[in-house]
Formats: structure tokens, C-alpha cells, sequence
């Protein structure tokens, strides 16, 4: 089989693994494995870049208070236990040492038979294969690997699928369930400058839901128009008024708990009413759509029904989004991700992290609090 970069002849590697026991005890280390060869549609990544995205603090935390971890083991092969609050929910993950990693960058070093994966042979590709890029190699079926333009990074690469993805996702779904403008909270991480970037080029209006008067700034700064502080006084006001500047109907909340989305259909619902010319007991005719993505603030989700009848509050994932669309459609989408990938699609790390140091109490205490600019970024296969 022909290799770009062969593995050492004993296939062995190391990744990061998170344990769940039965008695409730989380189990952080960096494990040995054997790393198998690809079978015909496969490819073998050396992972070279793997962002830690909020998505994979919940696989390696699994709900375990980050400021409560306990280190023993060594700096070479550190291990770190904690407790989670339930095994309800994690009964199939029950004793098994799971991988982490949602998405990641690297090398093809071996390749399948197929045309698809000998295609892919010494090629630097992104990939998302949804868990296991926290390791030196992985295995992955070819039609998982996005190959970068020539001049491209494997740090660049590294965050090329799930925030762009995603990102491209909320406009696709806006466009499909023909809304014409829409909300995003949370706005000022990677994803939501992206979200920017994407709807100043392609001519969306978009309204963007920050924390701070420094994240209203940041995006200004990017060239967002309509910036909405949540800790400010005159929020609800604020946020109202940009909706109704921008006609937006459709919003996509990453916090998940809490008042925000409610907030949202309600302020949608007032920006409608601002046009009306008959009372209606039921609202405004006018279809407002909140999808939560994520669970930044895992309290409750609260609802004040201020929004008349005409809405939907539902789910949304990037994965089954692109599972419905059209292969074609898929295709262009990552094609433009490979296009401005240090453009439109940039993101930013604070710091970069071996598989060791990644799981030093600190450094989880630090990258567990999902501040916005401080995203880590693990590299396998520094100073191996």
C-alpha cells in the first residue's frame, strides 16, 4: 500500500480518551492504541490540528464541573478524574474509553484502494469524522476529507467544517424556509464572525446578539451593522428595533437556557406589530423560527408566550442539515470553505496544545470555560 509518510512499523499512537464508570467517576488520559491500516474507501490521517470546540467538552467532560478535576499520573501521561453529575443520560457510554475530537486537520499518510482515497494520498485535507482527532492518527473514510487549496495550513484547515458548515447552514436555512434576515446570539465567537463575514459578502441582513459593549465593538470593528448587548439596559429595545430594520423572522441560539430565545420571538413579534393595521387575538400572521444549536447555559429553557401563535422552536445540527441536502448542494458549500478559508472562514486560537498538555488541570480549567477568543487548538504531533 503506498504511504506519503509511513507510521512506525508497530502502528501504535496515542490519543486522548474520556472514561465514564458506572459508579459515576470520569476518567481523563492519554492512551496508547493500534492504529488500523484503511480498508479501501479509508485514508490514515496524521492529525496535525484539532480545535476544542463546545462540542467536545461535552464528550470529555460528560457534565463534570472542570473546577473540580483532580490530577494524578505524570506531565508525560497525565490523567485527570472528576465526578458527573449523572450516568442517566450516558448509559451507552458506560465504561468504555471514548475518543475525542470533533474535527481536525492533517495529512493523508495511507490510502485505500479505491480511486477516491488514492486521490487523497499526501494531500493536507480538514476533515469531521465526529470524534477521535485528539490522537496522532485516525482512520477515516475518504468522502469525510476535505482537501485544502495549495498554500493552506493544517492550522487554517483545522477549523474548516463545523463552524463554516455551520455557519453556511443558517443561511441555507433561512433561504430554504424563505426568511429573508436573520438573529444569531452568541455573536462574537469564531462562528458568529463568520456568520458576519458571510452575510456582509453575500448581502444578508443579519442581527447580531453579544454579551459586552467590547463584543458589540469587536464586530463592529468587522463591519457587523446591527450589534444587540445583552447586559445592556435597553436590550429588549435594541434588539427590537434592529429586527425590525432588518425584517429578520428566523434566529439560531447557541445558549440554549435561559430567557434568550424567548426574548427573541418576542421582540420579533413587537418589531411585526410595528406595522400592523388591525388587532388580531391570535398575533401577527407572520412566521417567526427559533432553532437552538447549542447549550451554552444548560438551565432551562424559559418561555414567555408574548409571540402570538405564529412560530416554531425546534433543534437544529449541521450534520443532519447536510445529511438532507443535495450532494451537489453539499459539495459547493465545502468548495467555498476551501475557497476563503483565510478569509471568510478564518478562525483564531489563543493557544496551542499537545495531547499531554491538553489534559493538565489548568489548561482544561482554562479552555472549559468557552470564553469567546480563548478557543485552544491541539496539535498530536508537536514534539513527537
Amino acid at each position: 500500500m503506498p504511504s506519503a509518510m509511513p507510521i512506525d512499523a508497530d502502528r501504535s499512537a496515542l490519543q486522548i480518551v474520556s472514561l465514564v464508570k458506572a459508579s459515576g467517576e470520569l476518567e481523563l488520559s492519554v492512551a496508547s492504541c493500534t492504529v488500523p491500516e484503511p480498508g479501501p474507501d479509508e485514508v490514515l490521517l496524521r492529525v496535525e490540528a484539532a480545535p476544542i470546540n463546545p462540542s467536545d467538552l461535552a464528550l470529555l467532560l460528560a457534565g463534570a464541573d472542570a473546577g473540580q478535576l483532580e490530577a494524578s499520573g505524570t506531565p508525560e501521561s497525565p490523567r485527570l478524574t472528576g465526578r458527573v453529575p449523572s450516568t442517566a443520560s450516558l448509559r451507552l457510554r458506560l465504561e468504555q474509553a471514548v475518543p475525542v475530537g470533533n474535527e481536525g486537520a492533517g495529512t493523508v499518510v495511507e490510502a485505500g484502494s479505491s480511486p477516491a482515497a488514492q486521490a487523497l494520498l499526501g494531500k493536507l485535507v480538514s476533515v469531521a469524522p465526529g470524534s477521535g482527532m485528539y490522537a496522532q492518527y485516525r482512520v477515516l473514510r475518504a468522502e469525510l476529507c476535505l482537501p485544502l487549496n495549495a498554500g493552506a495550513t493544517a492550522i487554517e484547515g483545522a477549523s474548516a467544517w463545523i463552524n463554516p458548515l455551520t455557519a453556511l447552514g443558517f443561511v441555507e436555512t433561512m433561504r430554504r424556509e424563505r426568511h429573508t434576515a436573520l438573529v444569531n446570539t452568541a455573536a462574537a465567537s469564531n462562528l458568529g464572525r463568520m456568520l458576519v463575514r458571510i452575510c456582509l459578502k453575500d448581502g444578508i441582513p443579519l442581527v447580531n446578539i453579544v454579551r459586552s459593549a467590547e463584543q458589540v465593538s469587536l464586530l463592529r470593528g468587522i463591519g457587523a451593522t446591527h450589534v444587540c448587548d445583552s447586559s445592556a439596559p435597553t436590550f429588549l429595545a435594541d434588539l427590537t428595533d434592529a429586527i425590525a430594520a432588518t425584517g429578520a423572522t428566523i434566529a439560531f441560539d447557541c445558549i440554549g437556557g435561559g430567557k434568550i430565545g424567548g426574548q427573541i420571538l418576542s421582540c420579533m413579534e413587537a418589531a411585526i406589530n410595528r406595522k400592523a393595521t388591525a388587532y388580531s387575538r391570535y398575533g401577527s400572521a407572520t412566521h417567526k423560527q427559533l432553532y437552538i444549536y447549542g447549550g451554552l447555559d444548560t438551565s432551562p429553557t424559559e418561555f414567555v408566550r408574548s409571540f402570538g401563535l405564529a412560530w416554531g422552536i425546534g433543534g437544529w445540527l449541521v450534520t443532519p442539515f447536510l445529511l438532507a441536502l443535495e450532494p451537489a448542494r453539499v459539495a459547493a458549500l465545502k468548495q467555498r470553505i476551501a475557497d476563503e478559508l483565510t478569509t471568510t472562514f478564518a478562525s483564531s486560537h489563543a493557544q496551542r496544545v499537545t495531547l499531554t498538555e491538553a489534559l493538565h488541570v489548568d489548561t482544561v480549567q482554562r479552555y472549559a470555560k468557552k470564553a469567546t477568543g480563548a478557543k485552544y487548538l491541539v496539535t498530536p504531533n508537536q514534539g513527537v
